[in-house]
């Protein structure tokens, strides 16, 4: 497992957040998600194969992945 910051542009809120976090906590070989609008990041603890599949997910919620 590996620590990830991914930057993430379209946050705006805490609903937002809340929406990446329940959308990757269900994916398997992930370990934990916090996502912050404010600073417009995702940091994952994942296995790093997943991390493509991760920022296109992302991505299929509305969010652009910089």
């Amino acid at each position: 497992m590996k620590e990830t910051i991914i930057k993430v542009q379209g946050m705006a809120c805490e609903g937002c957040e809340k929406r990446i976090q329940k959308a990757l906590k269900n994916m398997e070989g992930i370990e934990n998600v916090v996502a912050n609008h404010k600073e417009g990041t995702v940091t994952v603890i994942a296995n790093e194969t997943l991390i493509n599949i991760i920022k296109e997910k992302i991505e299929d919620l509305g969010f652009i992945v910089l």
